[in-house]
């Protein structure tokens, strides 16, 4: 696995959505040639990079300035998923964690030895995808990576535009397998805009995942204003109160604790957003209505199948709830939020979403399952 000779870093960006966009972007402007792949039936933004020529990060929103400004050319523009693949062994995959498995069937024909494919977010990808890699018999050794998050806090906003409101400061991130997690750091480190934490394995880097309690667990709380106002609010700013924070906190608490209960010595969602984004606040609630970067958003979900419910519920909520299973924590509001969200969704988020037979867990010993990561 290794980095381009050229004078550039290849990298290969699957997924046109609005952190693709933003990766395409700045990777480019930070000197990456960069290969942008759009899914058929996705691929809008493709023909509008072309016919704008490239891309631009706009400098400002209502008159308030934005980070990271300017233009740049992308290097290849492909609706090929070959074509992607071949161009680099760095795989970027920012898209939503339910597209993660189709797609990643999808590229199983042609994905060689010695590829990396980095989830942004990964929520705790790399264990279901390798899993079903072996269902499907393909013997490729492939170095899977997931972060904590997307670097970006950014939105689309017209042809061949996306707006960055933040980036983060450091990006925590882990391997699969996470004996090489320092080859990954080595090939990363010239790549991303941002320097790299890494974390013990992939199952950290899931629990670590910032929108863990503050996106379901608000949302849940908020969802008849959201629902009846069609999500007119500012998300972080009106829909924590403080009341929601005490919820939250407790929400806290149950995650800390299931990490703990692994041997994870997890960061509070206060420290993790201070540290991120290089702010200083005493408390979540003065946070989520304080943030710099937050605050530039003016807009929340407009109904429950939004994906700080359908995704972060199946792909955040749900396998934490398992490793408290597996190791007795008990998780009463991880419990309600479920609960309730299942509800709201006629579904059954234990059931579908990345529990332990789907990461290939299932019925293994706390000691065994960590010897699956290492």
């Amino acid at each position: 696995m290794e980095v381009s000779t050229g004078i550039a870093p290849r990298v290969t960006i699957i997924g046109a959505g609005n952190s693709g966009l933003t990766a395409a972007f700045h990777l480019s402007h930070n000197g990456c040639d960069v290969c942008l792949y759009g899914a058929p039936g996705f691929d809008k933004p493709l023909d509008e990079i072309k016919e704008h020529g490239g891309i631009e990060s706009i400098a400002e929103i209502d008159g308030v300035a934005l980070d990271y400004p300017g233009f740049a050319k992308i290097h290849t523009l492909t609706r090929d998923l070959s074509e992607a693949i071949a161009f680099s062994d760095i795989l970027l995959l920012p898209v939503p964690s339910f597209a993660q498995m189709p797609l990643f069937e999808e590229m199983l024909p042609h994905l060689h030895d010695g590829q990396m494919l980095v989830y942004m977010p990964g929520n705790f990808g790399s264990l279901a995808l390798r899993h079903r890699m072996h269902e499907l018999n393909y013997n490729i050794d492939l170095t899977f990576v997931d972060t904590i998050s997307s670097p970006w806090a950014c939105r689309m906003m017209g042809p061949g535009e996306v707006a960055i409101m933040g980036l983060k400061k450091y990006m925590p991130l882990a391997a699969l397998p996470a004996s090489r997690n320092e080859e990954v750091a080595e090939i990363l480190a010239p790549v991303l805009p941002l320097p790299i934490k890494l974390l013990s394995n992939v199952i950290e880097a899931g629990m670590e995942n910032i929108n863990y309690g503050g996106h379901p667990l608000l949302t849940t709380l908020s969802m008849g204003l959201l629902e009846n106002f069609e999500g007119k609010f500012d998300y972080y700013k009106d829909c924590c109160s403080v009341a929601t924070s005490r919820a939250a906190a407790v929400m806290e608490e149950e995650r800390i604790a299931i990490g703990h209960s692994i041997g994870f010595s997890l960061m509070s969602e206060l420290y993790a957003m201070n540290s991120l984004y290089g702010m200083n606040h005493s408390n979540v609630y003065d946070l989520n209505r304080q943030s710099e970067t937050h605050v530039k958003i003016h807009s929340g979900p407009a109904n429950a199948q939004h994906r700080y419910i359908s995704e972060d519920v199946p792909y955040l909520l749900v396998p934490c709830k398992e490793f408290a299973r597996l190791t007795g924590v008990k998780t009463p509001m991880i419990d309600a939020c479920i609960t309730i969200d299942n509800a709201y969704n006629q579904t059954d988020y234990l059931k579908v979403g990345r529990n332990l037979r789907v990461l290939g867990l299932d019925g293994l010993t706390l000691k065994e399952v960590m010897e699956k990561v290492a």
